[in-house]
């Protein structure tokens, strides 16, 4: 009788015993859950800026819940804090006060935010008549959602804040809800 034979049979998933099964599919499981991890993972990452992006953001013009258009070449030259963000997304809107406390602490010193609604005009109007911000708003609705594709959000998930400094160059960019913390780092790396 061959014994390669039998010790092959023996150990195939076909003739395991029912605990050795259980745990060969426990561990397929696992791999595979592993994987589509790292799969989701890395898509709600931000990724590299698409070519030319820094360059056609500085064209952009948005129109504002009630005054002048918001033009991005304004901004040129400081650095500045991009924030996308919507009024039917709760971590956006938790966000909002923060962002705002940061701008009142810092805008004198040249370090500016924008925040880029990605909304209907309506509800965004209404939402900043209660709850007021002093950084510039910008009604983006969907062209908001492409130029955040284009700075490295290939989710167009909210909220989205991208960090430049003053050489108009991306130095940090967040998916999710901002800190205190990282408000005060992204501070001190476009010093």
């Amino acid at each position: 009788m061959n014994t390669d034979l039998l010790s092959s049979e023996a150990s195939s998933p076909e003739t395991a015993s029912p605990a050795r099964r259980r745990l060969l599919i426990a561990g397929a499981g696992l791999a595979a859950g592993l994987a589509g991890a790292g799969v989701a993972w890395w898509r709600y990452q931000p990724h590299a800026v698409a070519p030319g992006a820094n360059e056609a953001l500085w064209q952009l013009s948005f129109e504002t819940p009630g005054g002048p258009p918001l033009a991005l070449q304004t901004f040129r030259g400081r650095p500045l804090l991009i924030n996308f963000w919507a009024t039917w997304c709760p971590p956006c809107v938790e966000e909002l006060p923060l962002l705002d406390r940061f701008y009142g602490q810092n805008s004198a010193n040249g370090f500016q935010i924008i925040g880029l609604a990605i909304d209907q005009p309506t509800p965004v109007r209404a939402f900043l008549q209660k709850t007021p911000v002093r950084f510039p708003v910008g009604l983006a609705g969907l062209t908001g959602t492409d130029l955040g594709r284009s700075l490295g959000n290939l989710t167009g998930a909210l909220p989205f804040t991208v960090v430049f400094n003053a050489a108009g160059e991306v130095v940090q960019r967040k998916m999710g809800k901002v800190s205190s913390e990282d408000l005060q780092q992204w501070l001190a790396q476009t010093r």
